[in-house]
C-alpha cells in the first residue's frame, strides 16, 4: 500500500458542484432502492475488465465525503490504528486530554503506558463511550416527569423539585 494513504489529507470544497451533484444524487438514489435490489458498487478503469466492488463501508464513506464537499465543507480523511493516543480518544468521546488521563487514573478506562505516554484500544475508547451513553440516557430516563396540562401546577413543581433533589444526590455521589 501506498504510504501516502496512511496519511491524513483534508479536501477543500472546490467549485464543481455541477460534478458532485449528480455523484450525490446517484450515491442516494441507489441507496433508497435496497430493499428491492442489493446495488453494487464499483471502481471501473479504462478497460472494461478493469473493475472492484467496493464494500459498503467505503460506499458509505464516499457518500459522506461527497455530500460534505458538495455543502461547501472540507473534509478531512485520518486512518487510525487500532490503538490510541490520549488525544486521539479525547477527541473520540469529546473530552479533554486531561479528562481522559483521569479516566485512566481512575481504571475507567484501560490503557497501557508505553515510555512516558498511554496508548488506548479503540475497542475500549468505542465500549467506554458506548456505556457513558447508556449511563447517561438512563439518568435522562430516571429525571422525566409526565406533566398533563391539567395537573394541578403545585404538584407538577414538588415532581420537579423532586427530581431536582435526585440529580444533585447523583452528581454529590460521584464527585
Amino acid at each position: 500500500m501506498n504510504a501516502q494513504a496512511l496519511e491524513q489529507k483534508t479536501f477543500i470544497p472546490a467549485d464543481d458542484h455541477e460534478q458532485l451533484a449528480p455523484v450525490l444524487s446517484f450515491l442516494t438514489a441507489h441507496e433508497r432502492r435496497g430493499a428491492a435490489a442489493d446495488p453494487g458498487y464499483a471502481l471501473v478503469g479504462i478497460d472494461e475488465h478493469d473493475r472492484i466492488e467496493l464494500p459498503e463501508n467505503v460506499h458509505q464513506a464516499l457518500k459522506q465525503v461527497v455530500a460534505a464537499l458538495l455543502a461547501g465543507k472540507a473534509v478531512t480523511v485520518a486512518p487510525h490504528s487500532t490503538t490510541l493516543t490520549s488525544q486521539q480518544a479525547a477527541d473520540l468521546l469529546g473530552v479533554s486530554r486531561p479528562t481522559v488521563k483521569r479516566l485512566i487514573e481512575k481504571n475507567e478506562l484501560a490503557a497501557e503506558r508505553v515510555g512516558t505516554r498511554h496508548r488506548l484500544r479503540l475497542d475500549d475508547v468505542l465500549a467506554y463511550r458506548d456505556a457513558r451513553r447508556r449511563r447517561q440516557y438512563d439518568a435522562l430516563a430516571a429525571t422525566t416527569v409526565d406533566i398533563d396540562s391539567e395537573d394541578d401546577p403545585a404538584t407538577v413543581q414538588e415532581q420537579l423539585r423532586a427530581v431536582r433533589r435526585l440529580v444533585a444526590e447523583r452528581r454529590n455521589t460521584k464527585g
